[in-house]
């Protein structure tokens, strides 16, 4: 039975619109035949707005903007954003090669403003793969039959409207959540909560008594960072605990910098999965630890506020585990007791504090949306996607159709997953995929070091 979708038949479709299907969105919009389009619940872009501290910078160079490192002719360039917005000459008088955090996120808005194939305050409810044979036509006068399809149902965030969608392939770029381990969940949300809520709690903060961060990474550091610039204006007790060894910077050499290349998540990909699955966890340096510029903000605040001999109200304790929470019943105020360990002492201690921020990272969770779709995808022994070399997930069924993941392959493809530097290669790899031709080239030799023998 032959069935017609035109108007709402696509190449492509993408769920999650973050910096990685922004990409690919604008270089498949500037470059391609291929129809696509792109859904995102939230109202507008809007990357970690949590955490868009003043002052904060990403890790990254400018040049890891959504485009450049697959076409730097493109206008949707970060550097075509400064030329549109007339800040190109302060730009080049601020001669930094990182740029504020707050600055990229308007840079991405927008893009996502300029592009056609975004649709925001649509949430993807569920997807399922359909064997109808389907014959559609949206070139001119060029005609398609497809033997299999996905169906998307999609809901409109502000009017619940239901609308289906069916494309030939799929990309899932819904990016992390946040992470809040068992020991520290199920209290109430106003005093125990994630860094990536910070800048929403920030007046809930100036009128706690004891703040407690606990975390390791730069999210930890920075959102120390600003409570202890203010806390000589609103007088809390501020603790930073960490079970890493130390509050180390991250590697950030030039030949270090190197492993955030294609070249070494080729190498990484050849490796045997038990290989992969030891070394990433040795590897947390390269993109867990904190910025020398953050430690270094961080010893110089201290240091002012020690003048003439004064001790302000703040602690620093890494080696130390929280196993537990607790809340404590002060009458008309509420506490909550943190069970710690400093673990290289094996030393149990209880530490009391009013607000806890959680800076314990992200997780990658399979999304409810493609439960319909567990049977037809491949899995490994840990539950995690098994992963083509050009981010296809490997499927049970021998069909046309793919599905291609961004940023949930670290397992796979290494430390560069989360990189903002590598999505345009990943996008590149995606995009030559569904244009079955090279639209943009994939060079074999970008870094200096070689990673393995051959």
């Amino acid at each position: 039975m032959s069935t017609s979708y035109n108007n709402n038949m696509f190449d492509v479709i993408g769920v999650g619109i973050g910096p990685f299907n922004l990409g690919l969105a604008a270089l498949m919009e500037e470059s391609t035949e291929v129809k696509s389009l792109f859904f995102e619940q939230k109202p507008h872009f809007e990357w970690h707005g949590g955490l868009l501290i003043e002052e904060t910078t990403l890790q990254v160079p400018f040049l890891a903007d959504v485009v450049t490192m697959a076409n730097p002719k493109s206008r949707f360039s970060f550097l075509n954003y400064l030329h549109e917005h007339e800040r190109l000459y302060k730009f080049y008088f601020l001669e930094r090669f990182h740029i504020p955090r707050r600055e990229y996120n308007h840079y991405c808005k927008w893009v996502s403003e300029q592009v056609r194939n975004c649709s925001f305050g649509k949430r993807v409810t569920t997807i399922e793969w359909e064997t109808d044979f389907v014959e559609v036509s949206w070139y001119e006068g060029e005609q398609n039959s497809l033997n299999g399809y996905f169906k998307i149902e999609t809901e409109d965030i502000e009017t619940g409207d239901v609308t289906y969608y069916y494309s030939q392939h799929l990309v899932l770029g819904i990016g992390s959540t946040p992470f809040i381990p068992d020991s520290m969940s199920g209290h109430s949300k106003d005093n125990i909560f994630h860094s990536a809520q910070f800048l929403q709690n920030r007046e809930r903060l100036r009128k706690a008594d004891s703040i407690t961060v606990v975390g390791s990474g730069q999210s930890a550091a920075e959102v120390f960072l600003e409570l202890l610039k203010e806390q000589p204006l609103f007088n809390y007790q501020l603790d930073w605990f960490t079970r890493s060894k130390g509050f180390f910077p991250m590697e950030y050499s030039k030949l270090g910098l190197e492993h955030f290349s294609p070249d070494y998540t080729n190498y990484f990909y050849g490796l045997s999965q038990a290989t992969k699955d030891v070394q990433l966890p040795k590897q947390d340096l390269l993109y867990k630890g904190i910025s020398a510029k953050t430690i270094a903000d961080i010893y110089d605040v201290l240091y002012e506020y020690s003048v003439g001999g004064q001790e302000p109200p703040v602690r620093l304790l890494a080696k130390t585990e929280v196993a537990a929470v607790k809340e404590v019943d002060m009458g008309a105020s509420r506490k909550y007791q943190l069970r710690c360990r400093q673990w290289e002492q094996e030393q149990d201690f209880i530490h009391e504090s009013e607000v806890v921020i959680a800076a314990t990272g992200y997780q990658h969770p399979i999304p409810r949306f493609i439960s319909n779709l567990k049977s037809l995808i491949e899995w490994d022994e840990k539950g995690r996607y098994r992963v083509e070399e050009n981010y296809q997930l490997k499927l049970s069924d021998d069909i046309d159709n793919k599905i291609f993941v961004q940023n949930g392959e670290m397992h796979t493809h290494g430390v560069g997953a989360p990189d903002l530097g590598l999505g345009a290669y990943r996008n590149t790899m995606i995009i030559n995929k569904l244009a079955n031709r090279e639209v943009y080239p994939v060079r074999k030799r970008n870094v200096f070091q070689q990673f393995g023998v051959n």
